[in-house]
């Protein structure tokens, strides 16, 4: 941005703009203001009309954007304190943006490890849950057809085991105990009986 373009829009004079750079050019270094150079002037010179009466006598201060802002810094018109002032403001917001969103990284990497740590639990019981299903899947083994009807082994059956009787399940039960009556007292009011 040129330097009468910059004087207008903070409402200050180009001279004094200028001056003011020239006052303090230890805030100003080389990539916030430069000098345009005859031929870079010459070439703005036919791009814009120019009038009879004359022109600039010196050549016009460019700035570049942080330039703009430290002119605003420097300058003492209402127009450039409203300025510093948004400045201000907008770097104040911009540094608790930066904060909001490391917090907000922070939060989703967490985010991220947990659901990761899920995700493996989960992927591990339903590896287990597939297996399980894979095995029902797969047919048993052929179980080994009888024949219809009489087949004559040549083999003697087995012998068939002694068996003893069974307890306590048909009529004849039999108790392992014996069964001997005691003598018992029976008292009654008024005698005492043994039998």
């Amino acid at each position: 941005m040129l330097d009468a373009d910059l004087a207008a829009l903070y409402g200050v004079q180009t001279r004094r703009l200028n001056e003011q750079v020239r006052r303090n050019t230890e805030r100003f270094p080389k990539d916030f203001v430069f000098q345009v150079t005859p031929a870079e002037f010459a070439n703005l010179k036919s791009q814009f009309a120019t009038s009879s009466w004359g022109g600039r006598r010196k050549l016009p201060l460019a700035f570049t954007e942080h330039g703009a802002i430290m002119a605003a810094m420097v300058l003492n018109s209402p127009r450039a304190t409203e300025v510093s002032v948004y400045v201000v403001r907008a770097f104040v917001q911009f540094r608790d943006t930066l904060i909001a969103h490391k917090q907000l990284a922070q939060r989703l990497d967490e985010l991220e490890a947990h659901i990761e740590r899920k995700l493996s639990s989960h992927d591990r019981a339903i590896a287990g849950i597939l297996d399980a299903i894979r095995q029902l899947m797969t047919p048993p083994a052929p179980r080994k057809k009888r024949p219809i009807g009489f087949v004559h082994n040549d083999q003697p059956p087995p012998a068939a085991k002694e068996r003893r009787p069974r307890k306590g399940r048909a009529l004849g039960v039999v108790f392992r105990f014996k069964f001997e009556p005691r003598s018992f007292n029976l008292q009654m009011p008024g005698e005492a009986r043994q039998y």
